[in-house]
């Protein structure tokens, strides 16, 4: 709840009969931002604290972000020092955002959870309040691979060699946005087809390429007019890096030429590799290293996703 609804909500409280629309024209007239009293400001100073170590060990820049945002709103809304903090304010705040999707939960948890981890370990905290509450349940959302005649027809929907190596490079790789992002022409070994990137967690490994994606970066290479260092830079002057958002704007308007139903976005190539993998026999340790998972469980959503295998293993093993 923003602090403005806050106020609000108090005013109505002691008025009942006032006019909420009028109310709130006056309200957005002004900033209001939440008080933080002397009990709250230990608790901020413990999350500076958490996201500071979190940096020094390597966390990206987005991961920060979410956890500052979610950690943020904890502050606002509990304004305690952290040893007075317990299970029941906890519940109490997760929820206050029972009308929000089970996913916004479960963030908000897995943060709280982490936070509350880091303050134990660093003897801030004598129980970690945390270790009663089960990780809220919903539906485990699957990840919507292409199949291989629908791959086809991405292929076939690019317009430009940009476009062409952008793709192949996306799904031979099975590289994150970030990762592609980042990627620099020097960082490809064209002889023995592989790159290094950095991953989650500042963590560095090997990807591969397929001779389409070979095929294509080195025709587009052939074709640039630049001598910008990265592997995909924009297609106007003056050139420069093509950044995330401009690679999902890319593969957005790819998508929509294709007119299939299926939302084509960067990480759906990830997925599509996975899957493509697993279909042909790899196992989840191998799928795990491509994509440079951490957690096996990561991986092990790909293993129920294809109605293929499905089927195959019924038509194999049931007379």
């Amino acid at each position: 709840m923003s602090p403005s609804d806050a106020l609000i909500q108090q005013i109505i409280g002691i008025c009942p009969d006032i006019d909420r629309g009028q109310l709130a024209a006056i309200v957005e007239s002004f900033e209001i931002n939440e008080k933080i009293t002397d009990e709250g400001k230990d608790l901020k100073e413990k999350v500076e604290l958490f996201l500071t170590a979190k940096k020094l060990e390597g966390t990206s820049i987005n991961t920060i972000k979410t956890y500052r945002d979610g950690l943020n709103g904890f502050v606002k809304y509990i304004q305690k020092p952290v040893e007075k903090i317990v299970t029941d304010d906890i519940r109490r705040f997760l929820g206050s955002f029972s009308d929000r999707k089970i996913g916004t939960i479960k963030t908000k948890f897995s943060i709280l959870k982490s936070f509350f981890k880091w303050l134990l370990i660093e003897d801030y905290i004598t129980k970690d309040p945390t270790v009663k509450i089960k990780q809220p349940k919903g539906d485990k959302r699957i990840p919507k691979a292409l199949t291989e005649d629908e791959l086809e027809q991405v292929r076939e929907c690019c317009e430009t060699t940009r476009q062409k190596a952008l793709i192949e490079t996306l799904y031979a790789t099975g590289c994150r946005l970030s990762e592609i992002a980042n990627l620099n022409r020097n960082d490809v070994d064209f002889t023995n087809k592989c790159a290094r990137v950095i991953g989650k967690g500042n963590k560095e490994r090997t990807v591969y390429f397929n001779w389409k994606a070979v095929h294509y970066l080195k025709k587009y290479f052939i074709e640039r007019e630049d001598n910008d260092q990265a592997l995909f830079v924009t297609e106007r002057k003056p050139y420069r890096r093509m950044k995330n958002r401009s690679i999902q704007r890319e593969i957005d308007e790819i998508g929509k030429r294709t007119g299939l139903e299926k939302k084509i976005h960067p990480h759906v190539f990830r997925h599509t590799l996975a899957t493509h993998m697993l279909e042909k026999g790899a196992g989840l340790a191998e799928v795990q290293a491509i994509l440079g998972h951490e957690d096996p469980a990561t991986t092990q959503n790909y293993a129920v996703l294809t109605e293929k295998k499905k089927q195959e293993a019924y038509r194999k093993y049931v007379v």
